[in-house]
């Protein structure tokens, strides 16, 4: 008997509702969408969108919000972009709020991040 795949099960079992909300959350990522929102875009109520959500995610919305926000910046920073434009063009509030969230789940602020693709290249 072949081993299980729960990645492969986990994402067939993934209601249509988090596909909707992961890719409204990818491609309106500058937006602050509130769970009430999230939850008229899918016809769930917003208790119930949460819970399947981190069921099938692994994180409530806002903080995978989060991180497609932080993706987003690393791409820009990446590019050479000053870290309070790359702030305001991934919808952060300002270069500060960059700085809390980006430190938070990368462990580095934005600049150490720059710097360090920076030496990354140079190195080359």
């Amino acid at each position: 008997m072949p081993p299980i795949n729960r990645q492969h099960r986990r994402e067939k079992t993934v209601p249509q509702a988090v596909h909707q909300v992961r890719d409204y959350l990818e491609a309106n990522y500058t937006e602050n969408p509130s769970l009430s929102q999230l939850s008229m875009l899918t016809h769930i109520s917003p208790f119930h969108l949460s819970r399947i959500f981190c069921d099938a995610v692994g994180l409530p919305p806002h903080l995978y919000l989060t991180h497609v926000r932080i993706s987003r910046a690393k791409k820009l920073l990446d590019q050479g972009m000053a870290i309070a434009q790359v702030a305001q063009a991934v919808g952060f509030a300002n270069q500060s709020h960059l700085n809390r969230h980006f430190k938070r789940v990368m462990r580095i602020t934005p600049k150490q991040y720059q710097n360090s693709k920076n030496v990354q290249d140079y190195s080359r």
